[in-house]
């Protein structure tokens, strides 16, 4: 048996969106279930992010710290950022974010993994992308707001990110699976083996 995921989509009788925010929204289905029954799910609908895990020639990862308010805690967390228009070129907004966030751009970028992030109450899909060969930008930085005005950046050592996740110390899913993909990704077929960064992404799909 191969072991993947596959496309499949459940009857539904009724649907209703609730919530509609700036960025995101809430839809409440009513999802008709194999015994027949009919059984009501809320989950919130998000257009898709991008996330970088920038590798520097020391072996170290950019990161930022920001202040999450929904889980009260100032996280570290890679770069990433929403797919602004439906149908964005993901390596496009990846090298945006890490322009905006970071200052920073890449000569080398493969897609290090793909998630969802939530997928019992959530339908956000996440491609994380591998940068290297990196180099500071020239030019102004983009205006920060909110949150952003206080973000911290840093660089640290892939090894400690590791201990940090074991350690149960960092906790961004985005940092998280970044990190433990690099690590199996050496440790199996080495970095030149992963996917071209333009790879098709069937969670989102997009033009080159």
């Amino acid at each position: 048996m191969t072991i993947r995921d596959t496309p499949e989509e459940w009857e539904i009788r009724a649907t209703d969106t609730p919530f509609v925010g700036n960025k995101t929204s809430v839809r409440t289905d009513d999802v008709v279930m194999p015994d027949g029954s009919v059984a009501r799910r809320d989950y919130q609908v998000h257009p898709g992010s991008v996330a970088v895990l920038a590798l520097d020639d020391e072996d170290r990862v950019l990161v930022i710290r920001q202040y999450r308010h929904p889980v009260r805690q100032r996280l570290w967390e890679i770069p990433a950022g929403l797919l602004d228009v439906p149908g964005e070129n993901p390596l496009h907004a990846a090298q945006r974010e890490l322009y905006e966030e970071a200052h920073v751009k890449a000569e080398d970028w493969r897609v290090l993994t793909d998630v969802y992030t939530t997928p019992g109450g959530c339908d956000e899909a996440v491609r994380i992308f591998l940068a290297r060969g990196l180099s500071e930008v020239e030019g102004a930085r983009f205006a920060a707001e909110h949150e952003e005005t206080d973000m911290e950046l840093a660089r640290v050592p892939v090894d400690e990110l590791v201990r940090g996740v074991l350690a149960g110390e960092l906790h961004n899913n985005c940092l998280v699976v970044g990190v433990l993909s690099l690590v199996a990704a050496r440790q199996g077929d080495g970095l030149e083996a992963l996917r071209p960064a333009e790879a098709p992404w069937p969670a989102r799909p997009f033009e080159s």
